[in-house]
């Protein structure tokens, strides 16, 4: 217990959400461009051979690539106990339509070939655009929500209470958010075809990966500018918070104020490096592709990723949960956590485990490179989807 007691609360607590982030990164950077495709398949894809080449690039990796969101559910529900229960109760629709979507993903994929009818696997093919589009609208729409705040708050008792609806959020700056979000998957399946696919199909995917790049500079520097003219308010704690306080939100005061989500920058200008990447990858993805610079272009989406997400917790921290509800009730890093010997438990195991799946993650994909073409699909003994 000599290690326990050397790493303080606070420390804990800040390296749990710096792991949430990247876990939440992981996901978007490996089933992202297994979404993207999915979004894309009905459009670079235009006879059958062309679809098992698009579909072929996800199909030997799709499946080990959603570890990374299980493991951000994991830990949310272990290191931020609050935050599960008001995330996936109070947005239970929206979570059961992405898992919907998600399970007609293998689905199509075992199903589409076993009737040699057109229109069979193309009923299939539709399924696996609504597997990919979906999510990728779903998340985003989540993440314009949080920005705004969710309306829950907090009981005497502790108990939840939230009071919103699925339609109420497809509000317009979480659709502008959620359509940022499927540019971004996109753009990062057209960057996985180019870099995977041969033929029409790298051809098409170069295309609308460099529409989907120039969507992702508009619309993510639209949402700054929402924030930035108090369009959409932040939120500021106006009272004393301890970071090795207790995990009880009730505890402080909040007030939701204009540009407050744009303070951070402020007082800690290097926090400007996220955005920055966040405009920079996206353009640097689209001069890639317009120079057919394979790998790069999925390096440069990549970063894309990375600084946009990273733009939402940076501008949010303390925050992970804002309540539009009860402001009080908002879930900071310093109050909704679980407890330290928890934290400090879950660090150990993730320090041994989490190694081993990024080992083991990029020796699969070092096993699997290299291109997919219409003969590896269509040659009779072929196993590919």
């Amino acid at each position: 217990m000599i290690l326990h007691e050397l790493m303080d609360y606070e420390t804990l607590r800040i390296i749990w959400w710096v792991l949430l982030g990247v876990l939440l990164i992981a996901f978007a950077t490996t089933d992202g461009f297994d979404l993207g495709v999915g979004a894309l398949l009905p459009f670079v894809a235009k006879t059958d051979a062309e679809r098992r080449v698009a579909i072929n690039t996800i199909g030997a990796t799709w499946e080990g690539n959603q570890v990374w969101l299980i493991l951000a559910g994991g830990a949310i529900f272990a290191a931020w106990p609050p935050l599960y229960a008001v995330s996936f109760s109070g947005f239970y629709l929206a979570m059961f339509a992405i898992l919907f979507a998600l399970i007609l993903r293998p689905v199509g994929f075992k199903y589409r070939s076993k009737r040699d009818s057109a229109r069979w696997r193309a009923g299939w093919d539709w399924a696996l655009f609504v597997g990919g589009f979906v999510p990728s609208l779903i998340f985003g729409v989540a993440v314009g929500n949080v920005l705004e705040g969710v309306p829950f708050r907090f009981g005497d008792d502790m108990r939840i209470f939230y009071d919103g609806s699925f339609f109420a959020l497809l509000n317009p700056y979480a659709l502008l958010c959620g359509l940022l979000s499927v540019a971004m998957l996109i753009m990062h399946g057209s960057a996985w075809l180019v870099l995977k696919a041969t033929g029409q199909v790298a051809d098409r995917a170069r295309r609308f990966g460099s529409i989907a790049a120039l969507a992702v500079i508009m619309l993510f520097a639209l949402g700054g500018l929402f924030l930035w003219m108090g369009v959409v308010g932040g939120y500021r704690i106006t009272s004393d918070i301890s970071p090795i306080g207790p995990s009880n939100p009730l505890l402080k005061t909040v007030a939701l104020e204009s540009g407050a989500w744009l303070a951070n920058y402020s007082t800690h200008p290097w926090m400007i490096i996220a955005p920055a990447l966040g405009f920079l990858g996206a353009a640097a993805t689209f001069l890639a592709m317009q120079t057919r610079r394979e790998i790069a272009t999925l390096l440069f989406s990549d970063i894309s990723i990375t600084g946009i997400i990273s733009t939402v917790g940076l501008s949010m921290f303390p925050f992970i949960l804002p309540s539009s509800l009860d402001p009080r009730s908002s879930l900071t890093v310093w109050d909704s956590s679980s407890s330290h010997l928890t934290l400090f438990i879950m660090l150990v195991v993730t320090v041994i485990f989490l190694p081993i799946i990024f080992v083991y993650t990029a020796w699969v994909y070092k096993v699997l490179w290299g291109k997919i073409d219409e003969k590896s699909v269509t040659d009779k003994n072929s196993h590919a989807y």
